[in-house]
């Protein structure tokens, strides 16, 4: 073995090392506090499975998570605010200090739609990724086609920034909210259709929403943000103390 190769296997090594301690020391310190409950709501078009990576990351960081899977594409948003709050109540029974949620894409608007109804007297904190909170320039430009409606059903046609869409009816949010939004998109086309920096589904000015209390800009894509361990890192950064690393 050559000394460049002993060099690259001792630096390499040294490396993942460095990441075992930092993850073991984030361990320790990350995660809502004991006795809270964790709720996960996924995108339109998804299920349950799609936020397993950041539920097992939550469960290791000592969380108790809940996966909520609902039928994204078979309803308007209104009846499925009614049925993520039938389920949400069934599980608001369990013994927690507090319940918080994270939710991606839709799950984060049907979130609101519940909220704006409904208020969980344990309720904590809300972390949402890729929301179209503002609605999204892609729904403007793509609802109409055949496509699209067999796609995302009813509820994908109501998601659009016009004054009279889901979105924009909701208000200003009042509760402890972090949204985590991305600037990489792995569709040229739809990001040609949408103004500004965006995650290939929604943009960048389109996640805000009036009365989060924080906001954070990461370099992934809409379909897969949540499967990002540094967004991971950060919902349970939020979680706990109410803000973004």
């Amino acid at each position: 073995m050559s000394i460049d190769e002993m060099f690259h296997r001792t630096s390499s090594f040294l490396v993942m090392i460095a990441i075992l301690l930092s993850g073991a020391r984030q361990s320790a310190a990350a995660g809502p506090d004991t006795g809270d409950c964790v709720i996960l709501l996924h995108g339109i078009g998804r299920t349950s499975r799609s936020m397993r990576p950041l539920e097992s990351y939550l469960k290791k960081q000592g969380c108790r998570v809940i996966n909520l899977g609902y039928p994204s594409t078979e309803y308007p948003i209104e009846e499925l605010a009614d049925f993520i709050g039938e389920k949400v109540e069934q599980v608001s029974g369990v013994q927690a200090s507090r319940l918080h949620f994270v939710t991606h894409s839709l799950g984060g608007i049907l979130l609101r739609c519940y909220l704006k109804k409904n208020r969980p007297e344990n309720l904590g904190r809300v972390v949402m990724l890729g929301p179209p909170n503002r609605g999204s320039e892609l729904v403007d430009r793509l609802r109409k086609t055949f496509l699209f409606r067999i796609i995302y059903g009813p509820a994908g046609q109501q998601l659009g920034t016009e004054p009279t869409g889901v979105p924009s009816q909701l208000g200003p949010v009042d509760f402890e909210l972090g949204v985590i939004t991305g600037s990489n998109s792995l569709n040229p086309l739809f990001s040609y259709l949408i103004p500004g920096e965006d995650d290939g589904k929604v943009s960048v000015e389109s996640a805000k929403v009036e009365g989060m209390a924080d906001f954070l800009v990461v370099p992934r894509s809409h379909p897969f943000i949540m499967n990002s361990p540094e967004v991971a890192e950060q919902v349970v950064h939020f979680l706990r103390y109410g803000r973004f690393r």
